[in-house]
């Protein structure tokens, strides 16, 4: 049986023979975005994965203008300064926003440093409806399924909020900062709720480690324990990814609804 429940949709996969590759076409297509809607609300994401996107943008400035453009980060950690080197706020400085016409007050990053982290989710949440919500969100994918920092157990309505973070999350961030200092254990993330209601979404998946949870969110039950498997209740989601990240996808069954393209 391979019909899937209607409220679900299969995404759009397109799979490359390497990171680089799959990366660029993240970056071209975020480009097409822009140059068709300069005032586009964008979600950014952080982490390894979306490295050769930001270094692929910034080697396109003259391409489009980035001046109209806004951006929401999903998540940062609780407790680290904007120039904490292993910030989110820092990371986006360094890899983007420093290297591109954006207006510094159109782009925002969760306040991991507010007194009250909980009335400061609440008002990011709020900035993001203000502005009339998210038109295309880059996400990444966690070994554990995880997007943003909604680790497994989040609820798929969840809206912006304080999480506690897996210990796997911790572990595997743990190169991003100085050597003798943990990472934080709770952060500020968009809710799967809040992800959802971009407009279009944008997942990016490269390498064997992200092999099994990749499989689980595009072809697994939608449940709590996959995070990104509530991907499957928005219609309009696109992955990008290599393939080793896509080895232990069901091309067979995947092919069958037509959602699948091999790039080279």
């Amino acid at each position: 049986m391979n019909s899937m429940p209607r409220d679900l949709h299969r995404p759009t996969i397109r799979i490359y023979q390497t990171p680089e590759l799959a990366s660029e076409a993240v970056a071209s297509l975020i480009l097409e975005r822009i140059a068709a809607m300069p005032a586009l609300t964008l979600g950014l994401a952080t982490g390894a994965t979306p490295r050769t996107v930001y270094r692929t943008l910034i080697g396109q400035t003259e391409t489009v203008s980035w001046r109209e453009t806004r951006c929401f980060n999903l998540d940062e950690y609780a407790g680290l300064g904007r120039d904490h080197s292993a910030s989110f706020a820092y990371y986006m400085r360094e890899l983007l926003f420093d290297h591109v016409d954006v207006d510094v007050s159109r782009t925002h990053i969760p306040d991991g440093t507010a007194t009250d982290l909980d009335a400061a989710a609440k008002a990011y949440e709020q900035m993001i409806s203000d502005n009339g919500g998210i038109d295309l969100q880059l996400l990444g994918i966690g070994r554990n399924g995880h997007i943003g920092f909604n680790e497994p157990g989040s609820a798929h309505d969840s809206r912006t909020r304080r999480v506690r973070l897996a210990q796997s999350t911790i572990d595997a961030n743990r190169p991003d900062f100085p050597d003798g200092e943990d990472p934080p254990e709770t952060a500020l993330t968009m809710g799967i709720g809040t992800i959802l209601e971009a407009r279009e979404i944008v997942l990016l998946a490269t390498g064997a480690a992200k092999a099994e949870a990749l499989a689980a969110a595009l072809q697994g039950q939608v449940c709590l324990d996959c995070p990104a498997s509530a991907l499957q209740r928005h219609a309009t989601v696109t992955v990008f990814c290599d393939e080793a990240a896509a080895a232990q996808l069901d091309i067979q069954q995947l092919s069958m609804t037509g959602n699948v393209h091999a790039a080279t």
